[in-house]
């Protein structure tokens, strides 16, 4: 009877622990300590009040910061949302938003993130930063410019596809060697960004993968830019595992991007 109980007891137990994809929503009010003469650096957030990547953040914030060193400039990663204040981001060039997911900011820290897209501040997001559980409309309309609906799931949730470039003379797209089919999970959206506003730098060959009927867009973007934004503004939906980022090809995008975004060669 006692072991009946316990082995009962252990069931509830596994039940209800936390989903550690499921992050309980925290909004961070105390803005952490700054290193000392951070000077045009890279910040690095991945911070997640929706689904959290937990497979490939530690490895991507990682590559991240190795890239920015690569680049000559200091980085700076945090999940403290306070930290999107004027006066620290003053201290970056470029937020990375790694996935970063969930309306993560007070109203008070998305108009300092504002502000600093405004005085050009560059932007760099990645995969989950431009899913569906993104919902304050300055966000989605100057980072994200249309909104996610899914992507396949069970065995088709990662599949390879052959990645088209439609901008092979931007500083991003430099050095990209094709055929490029990277195994990815393939986000689809309600509309072509490039129809409200957003300039597409690659996509995704429909016909290469199967996106299931529901998820078809015809054209397929999966890398952008906003144009209209007066810092630079570059997305991703790319990046699920964490081989992504080992990748040779989203490597060098993924560097050519920060460089591009927060303005620091040519």
């Amino acid at each position: 009877m006692y072991r009946v109980l316990a082995i009962i007891a252990l069931l509830v137990t596994a039940q209800a622990a936390p989903n550690p994809h499921l992050p309980t929503a925290i909004y961070d009010t105390v803005a952490p300590t700054l290193p000392k003469n951070l000077d045009r650096a890279v910040l690095i957030v991945s911070k997640t009040n929706g689904w959290r990547h937990i497979e490939h953040i530690p490895h991507s914030n990682a590559v991240l910061a190795d890239i920015a060193k690569s680049l000559g400039r200091a980085s700076y990663t945090t999940e403290n949302a306070a930290i999107f204040n004027d006066e620290q981001l003053r201290h970056f060039s470029v937020v990375v938003l790694n996935s970063a997911s969930g309306d993560f900011l007070t109203q008070e820290q998305q108009s300092a993130f504002a502000r600093f897209v405004a005085r050009g501040g560059g932007v760099v997001a990645l995969h989950a930063a431009g899913d569906n559980s993104h919902t304050a409309p300055w966000y989605t309309k100057t980072i994200i410019g249309t909104k996610f609906i899914g992507h396949p799931g069970d065995k088709d949730q990662f599949q390879s596809a052959r990645v088209i470039i439609d901008q092979p003379r931007h500083p991003i797209m430099a050095g990209v060697t094709l055929p490029w089919t990277p195994v990815d999970e393939w986000y689809s959206f309600d509309a072509n960004p490039e129809m409200r506003g957003m300039t597409a730098l690659a996509r995704i060959d429909e016909a290469s993968y199967r996106p299931g009927a529901k998820l078809m867009m015809g054209n397929h973007p999966v890398i952008w830019i906003n144009p209209a934004a007066k810092g630079r503004v570059f997305y991703s939906a790319l990046g699920h595992s964490p081989e992504s980022y080992d990748d040779p090809n989203y490597h060098r995008i993924l560097a050519n991007a920060i460089n591009w975004a927060g303005r620091f060669g040519p």
